[in-house]
């Protein structure tokens, strides 16, 4: 901004460039404002680090998930023995026992068979079935709740009640009668969670761009003509992704207890394949003859959900600017 000093005796002093407080002149367009531009990124990004660091929840849950992450990709490199290795022998030996030279860790089963192998295997299908499903229901829910909120009429009332109808019905019931129709096996567990999840992020995302439709950078977006995809993409999709991807984080862990619910119930990925919550139906008739057949996976399922939960706590505590 341009301003005149005006001397004592009422004559006009040269003119010059009002300095902001980020060091660029106003109304200009130097080079400053080019250099100055790429510093946006970086202290965004710091503000996070920091936030990060001051949170010991976001930091216990990272490190937990990392440590998890790691032991589901390390596989069978980490696990020490083969997980479907069946020794009747060695049924049901406590934790840290030795047999024929082999350290059985966490003990066995009532096959024999080694937990901690079982353990670190069953970690991937957790995760794999828990992120795989948010990220379907996730995309489905989202673009199912832009349209509708942004459309409106008879569409957004029809799907709204779609949703209301699936609510309604139990999400166990619904989830037992499909999976009892395709079958177990991975791919029918995380579509059927996967789809079931839409309903949820569909509600919020709707909610959210009722409100954002209205406000006045949208407005005139509309009126210079942008397109609708653009305009959804562009202004209304980037200010409820935090919302999302808060919603998200929880979902991840609600997740993971329905795969295993459903495993404890046989209508999980298979009996051939280990799970959390197969080893949980699998010791559910040895609970008082051996208590680590039922106290490790419900401790693994346990410190995975926690993780999750604390960092979808520090997520959605930075992405609110009251908190903040």
């Amino acid at each position: 901004m341009w301003h005149m000093r005006i001397s004592i005796h009422g004559s006009a002093t040269v003119k010059r460039p009002e300095a902001s407080t980020d060091g660029r002149a106003r109304g200009g367009n130097s080079a400053d404002g080019a250099i100055a531009s790429p510093a946006r990124p970086i202290a965004a990004y710091g503000a996070v680090v920091r936030s990060f660091r001051r949170s010991p929840g976001a930091i216990i849950g990272s490190l937990l998930l990392l440590l998890i992450m790691a032991t589901a990709l390390g596989g069978t490199w980490i696990a020490p023995q083969s997980p479907s290795a069946v020794n009747v022998e060695d049924r049901l030996l406590p934790p840290l026992s030795r047999k024929q030279g082999v350290m059985h860790w966490f003990g066995t089963d009532p096959l024999g068979r080694d937990i901690l192998s079982r353990l670190v295997i069953g970690a991937r299908i957790s995760l794999l079935v828990g992120f795989t499903a948010v990220v379907i229901g996730g995309t489905l829910g989202t673009v199912i709740g832009l349209v509708s909120g942004y459309t409106g009429g008879p569409l957004d009332r029809l799907i709204m009640r779609i949703g209301d109808m699936q609510l309604a019905f139990p999400f166990i019931l619904l989830a037992l009668a499909v999976m009892a129709v395709l079958g177990p096996g991975l791919r029918n567990i995380i579509g059927v969670l996967g789809i079931s999840s839409w309903v949820t992020y569909a509600r919020v995302v709707r909610a959210e761009v009722l409100s954002i439709k209205e406000r006045e950078f949208v407005l005139a977006a509309r009126a210079l003509g942008a397109a609708l995809p653009r305009l959804l993409v562009t202004h209304v999709l980037t200010n409820v992704v935090g919302t999302i991807i808060v919603l998200a984080t929880f979902s991840v862990a609600g997740t993971i207890l329905a795969e295993a619910g459903l495993s404890f119930l046989g209508l999980g990925v298979g009996a051939a394949t280990p799970t959390w919550g197969a080893m949980l139906s699998d010791a559910r008739d040895y609970m008082t003859d051996g208590w680590w057949l039922t106290a490790f996976p419900g401790f693994a399922i346990l410190f995975t959900v926690l993780a999750v939960n604390l960092i979808g706590d520090w997520t959605r505590d930075y992405l609110d600017p009251r908190l903040r």
